[in-house]
């Protein structure tokens, strides 16, 4: 079967936005959407120093079929991040050392993949973040088709072509292409506080005291 696109021109976001992103954790990222957008705990880094701040480009795989995957790191611009529905499939694995390779050369910023990777060690030593579900030796098969730049499921969120995603040690932060500067906003109005936070233990406050903690109550 064939591999199909959507025709569609993806958003970008102003560079002050992604720019501002830069030092943002998913944690806060998530935090700042009222404690919800970060994917499902599998997914999660090959080595913890991984970190991802960039807009999408979505995939829709086949159970253990990378023919899509392929075609889409062919197609994505520099900086973009590939995002795949691999159907939480964990037995066969989509991604590898000789893709991650062909990515880093086309200088796309990592892979978020709700399926199986493969050549952790090669990708860990290319240094290319990725984000999977599971692990396993198993390769993939091709010739199943599977479509490209359409709205997906991946990690158990919806990820549409040009979402910001947020990714690090802790996990995977979906932030919706329109929601954005309000997020980024809201983001930094947390860090702000959690420096005012950490002043007030530093002069032998506490953290019950800065979040409203209720007194501990005898019984």
């Amino acid at each position: 079967m064939a591999v199909r696109k959507h025709q569609i021109e993806i958003p970008k976001l102003p560079e002050a936005i992604l720019e501002g992103f830069a030092n943002i954790p998913a944690a806060v990222a998530s935090d700042a959407q009222d404690r919800g957008w970060a994917m499902q705990a599998k997914i999660s880094p090959l080595d913890p120093k991984m970190r991802i701040v960039a807009q999408a480009r979505t995939v829709d795989c086949m159970a253990a079929d990378n023919s899509a995957l392929h075609a889409a790191i062919a197609l994505a611009e520099p900086g973009q991040v590939i995002v795949c529905d691999a159907k939480a499939y964990e037995d066969n694995a989509l991604f590898g050392g000789l893709l991650a390779k062909s990515s880093t050369e086309r200088q796309l910023a990592g892979l978020v993949i709700d399926g199986a990777v493969r050549d952790c060690d090669e990708i860990a030593e290319l240094g290319y973040p990725c984000f999977a579900r599971a692990i396993t030796p198993r390769g993939p098969h091709k010739g199943f088709g599977g479509v490209i730049d359409g709205p997906i499921a991946c990690g158990g969120l919806p990820v549409h072509p040009g979402d910001l995603i947020v990714a690090d040690c802790d996990g995977v932060t979906v932030v919706p292409f329109d929601r954005a500067e309000k997020v980024l906003e809201a983001a930094n109005a947390i860090l702000a506080k959690e420096e005012r936070a950490l002043e007030t233990v530093a002069n032998g406050g506490t953290l019950a005291e800065v979040y409203g903690i209720p007194e501990v109550e005898p019984f």
